[in-house]
């Protein structure tokens, strides 16, 4: 094995421990069929997180920690849509409007109400997304070109301990321990993940049969 697979495997580990469930192989060959509409939904994705990012720095503006890591984490996100978007013009793949995933919006349906709990949970989220992101990456570079399979390889030395800052995060602004919420928000993530699915996007679960 490598040195750079074996520095991968030490990032992974965690996240595979985090997560639920890994990837099919029908969202793999799927993702790869559909190359230019994954991209595509790929650099939201990343535009996404950074405005995550910011919006969490505007409405907790008495959270220091806080605004320091979405900062950085804004800073970093934006830096890879942009790289995302070179790629694909590279590729003479057109950034066109793409609809999203049902994944986010239904993690999101099962946030806490409450201020302080809307935050943790907002975290919890958060984390589950940074990890299943880098999972992805992982699980798809060895099936692209070689400049892609680099791209996504360094996004994931790159990305791969956000989820634990998010998580991190989410326990220092929660009263009690977070473990059980965690456990629920996991939960329902695998699901989607795993469950048959119309569309084909960075954060899709299987691909239904047609």
């Amino acid at each position: 094995m490598s040195v750079s697979h074996q520095t991968e495997d030490v990032l992974l580990e965690p996240i595979h421990n985090f997560l639920h469930c890994q990837t099919a192989v029908q969202w793999l060959e799927a993702a790869v069929e559909n190359l230019p509409e994954l991209l595509i939904d790929h650099a939201n994705c990343e535009k996404k997180a950074a405005a995550t990012a910011m919006n969490l720095m505007y409405r907790y503006t008495d959270r220091p920690d806080l605004m320091k890591k979405m900062s950085q984490l804004a800073r970093e996100e934006l830096l890879h849509f942009q790289q995302v978007v070179e790629l694909m013009q590279s590729r003479d793949i057109v950034y066109s409007r793409l609809s999203p995933s049902r994944y986010a919006a239904s993690l999101r349906q099962l946030l806490s109400t409450g201020h302080e709990a809307n935050l943790v949970d907002t975290l919890i989220v958060g984390a589950l997304i940074e990890a299943r992101s880098c999972e992805r990456f992982a699980k798809i570079a060895p099936l692209l070109d070689d400049d892609l399979s680099k791209f996504y390889r360094s996004l994931l030395k790159s990305e791969a301990r956000h989820f634990e800052d998010y998580l991190a995060l989410a326990q220092l602004y929660s009263e009690v321990d977070i473990s059980e919420k965690v456990e629920l928000f996991a939960r329902a993530e695998a699901e989607l993940i795993s469950s048959p699915d119309d569309m084909v996007r960075f954060h899709s679960g299987v691909p239904a049969r047609t």
